[in-house]
Parts: C-alpha cells; structure tokens; sequence
C-alpha cells in the first residue's frame, strides 16, 4: 500500500468500538492479560453477528436448499442465494461467477482438476483452452503458499507439462526480472495477491499484462488480501480468483471459485453426482449450467450465510477505511520488530506495498520457542513454515514466527508484543 491510503482511516476510538463486537477478544492469556491474537493471516476471529448468523440459520431455516417446495426450504433456499449475491458484490462480479467451495484450497483444486479433465478429452471444442500437455508450460511463483503451488506442480506431472516460477528479490518481492518465463508456451500463470509470509503486495498489473500477451490464464489467490484490502476482480483483471471464508471473519469450511462465466460454461465438472445435473440417462450425465455444475452434493449453507454476514460487516466498516488503518499498524509491526537486537524480518523491511503480515527469525532460537515464550505473555503469533517452505528455503531458513495484524489489532497490542519480543532472547539466555 501506498501512502495514498492514509485518507480518512479507521480511528481508534472506531476500532476499540469494533473489538466490543469480537467476543473471544475478552479471552485472557496464560498471565492472565487479555489475549494478543496477532495470527489473523491464519484464521480470523469472528464478530458476534456471524456467530449469531450461522447459529440463527439452524434454529429457524435449515433445510435442504433447491430441492423442497415447502417453506423452510424456500427460506434456506433464499438465504444461499442472497449469501452467493453478498459474496459476488463484495468482490465486483456476478453472483452466476461464484462458485462455492469448502475453502481456497479446494477452489484451486477444482480448476486444476478442470485443467486435467479437459486434458484428457473431457469437454470437447470448447474446453480446448484448458488443455495442457507436453510442450506447454504452468508458472505460478516461488512466493506461493503451498496450496497455489502443489495443485500446479500436480497438474504439470500429470499432463507433461513443464512448471516454471517466477522467482523472487533479496527482499521477497516477485522480481520482474523473471517475467521472461512467461512465453508463447505458457498455459496458466498462478500467483498470490499477498505473500503469506513477507506481506509483500504482488506486482499485479505486470503479471496480468505479461500473461495477457501471450493469452495464457490467470489465477490469483486473494486469502491474504480479501479482508485487508478493497478487491474487485474485474479490476485486478484476471480470468480466476479464490476465497477463504475463514480468513475474511467468516466461519471455517467455506470459500468460493470466482471466474469469468465464459470459462466456468467450458470447463469440464471435476466432482459429480447430486445437484450438479440437468439429466441422466443410464449412459450420460447432461450437466447444469455454472455455478450449479461445480457444486456436488449437500453445501455448506449454514456457513455460506455466516460468511455473507461478516461480508456486511466489513462493506460497513468500509474497506479503505480498514486498509487505512491496517497500514499504521503494518508500520508499527514493523518498527517493533525492527528494534528488537537479533530479530531480523523476513521480507521488506518498510510498509510500502506490503500488508500487515511480518514473519521473523530470532537469533539462535528456534521458532517454536519463541511462540511459546510469546504465549506465556498471551501474545499469540504463528510458528513454522507456515506453509510456503520454497519461500523459507529461499531466505535460508525451515521455519519463523509470524505476526499478522487485522481490523481489530491496536497500537497497544503491537507495543505488549514489542515488549514481550524483547524479553526472547534473554529467557532463553542469548543475551
């Protein structure tokens, strides 16, 4: 992000009104403080609002949606169409363009799948641009999280086609230098729209332009930009992006595919039976038309409605207004971390064109116990290679501590984790 941003950002006294609406924030720690949750990029904490919205679903609508004609499936009915509406609105597309799924991994997935299907004959004439075989070329880039890398490399060894990445700066940033992988052979480039582990903000414009010339395909993984940054996916300009439910202060076991129709109409279905049919005869299935043709079997309703409620939620607070706020935190994250002798931040080392995300290493001691230290100060951050071991590799490291901030996160909170970061080396005798 861009100085630009800092118009009119949340105020605390806004913030601390929105915490009230965060009941687990009231937790307390080991030492009995309030909890520093500071492992958003993980799973996000919830308001009351989407607890009540899922609960109050299964006490008075829940029912078997598409298939009843009496009210309480009409109602659970409705309430899955308006949750498909609320998440096509909040992303600028089409509720026809969404399709659910039980999270960003699988929504991967079921385009590689797609990929493999169309490859081995499925689809006819019209899935031919999905079709990849030796000769052909998959990118994605060193900075993936693994579930926009193996899904990728997967497809490769399955069709014969060469994988190649885009590769990375010092700093962790995608260098463009390493656009030229992207040639007339490429089918499909694969990218993140925020590092999982540096933060940093991938050069979007320039991956779409370079992938539009030479007509390949575009995947964009939003699961750590969707709830910090305002997202519309006509904009960004790609042909397919993916959600996470649970990290955008929704419940856990629902995200979304959104892609452009004209390519959920040609892509061959990856699972099949229940719901996903026109008609059956003993010899064929005749499928219905996207979304239904991607959604198998029962959905995960209750949640979809929750997911749409945190939608709201965050359409409320207004997401520049949230991006605003979150790039002063981002600022103080990384000052904190940057102070403490013997901790050094992997990735860029400023808050420009970065999010609030800043992994760390701590000299001569193992991430784990840096989490644990920081837990006995109720300061919860996430240890590990949080999975994107390419990219530790890269900076010569198996794993680190993470610290990611949301709307909910104060200069308070990032000061008790800057106190406590101070005090690891010392418990465990490095200083």
């Amino acid at each position: 992000m861009t100085n630009d941003r800092l118009t009119n950002p949340l105020t605390d006294a806004e913030v601390a009104k929105l915490r009230e609406q965060f009941p687990i924030l009231g937790r307390k720690g080991r030492d009995g403080k309030p909890i520093v949750y500071l492992d958003s990029s993980a799973t996000s904490q919830k308001p009351s609002r989407v607890i009540e919205a899922e609960a109050e679903f299964y006490r008075k609508h829940n029912a078997a949606v598409n298939r009843g004609t009496h009210m309480l499936g009409d109602e659970s009915t409705g309430a899955f169409d308006m949750a498909r509406e609320t998440v096509a609105n909040f992303i600028g597309a089409r509720p026809e363009e969404v399709v659910w799924t039980k999270n960003a991994t699988e929504a991967l997935n079921l385009i590689a799948y797609s990929m493999s299907n169309a490859s081995s004959g499925m689809g006819g004439k019209e899935a031919e641009r999905f079709r990849v075989g030796p000769g052909d070329k998959i990118v994605a880039t060193r900075a993936e999280h693994h579930a926009n890398l193996l899904p990728w490399q997967e497809l490769a060894a399955r069709t014969g086609a060469e994988f190649a990445f885009l590769d990375l700066e010092p700093d962790g940033r995608i260098d463009l230098d390493t656009l030229d992988v992207i040639d007339e052979r490429v089918k499909l480039v694969a990218f993140t729209h925020v590092s999982n582990v540096t933060g940093a903000i991938s050069p979007v414009d320039e991956i779409v332009a370079a992938a539009r010339k030479v007509g390949a395909l575009i995947v964009l993984d939003t699961c750590q930009s969707s709830a910090h940054l305002p997202i519309n996916v006509e904009e960004l300009g790609v042909d397919f992006a993916v959600f996470s439910s649970h990290k955008m202060l929704g419940p856990t076991g629902v995200g979304a595919l959104w892609a452009r129709y004209e390519l959920l109409e040609a892509m061959p279905p990856v699972l099949v039976g229940g719901s996903v049919i026109a008609n059956v005869t003993m010899e064929k299935g005749i499928y219905l038309p996207p979304p239904a043709k991607f959604e198998a079997g029962s959905q995960p309703v209750a949640q979809a409605v929750g997911w749409a409620e945190a939608l709201n939620f965050l359409s409320e607070v207004g997401m520049d207004r949230l991006a605003a706020y979150e790039e002063r935190i981002t600022r103080a994250l990384i000052d904190v971390v940057s102070s403490v002798d013997g901790v050094k931040i992997i990735g860029p080392a400023n808050a420009d064109n970065r999010l609030g995300v800043v992994a760390f290493t701590v000299d001569g001691i193992h991430p784990h116990d840096v989490g644990q230290y920081l837990d006995s100060e109720s300061v919860a951050v996430r240890v590990g290679h949080h999975c994107a071991i390419p990219l530790h590799r890269f900076f010569g490291v198996r794993s680190s501590n993470r610290a990611s901030a949301s709307l909910t996160t104060t200069l308070d909170e990032v000061h008790r984790f800057g106190e406590a970061l101070a005090h690891v080396r010392g418990f465990f005798g490095g200083m």
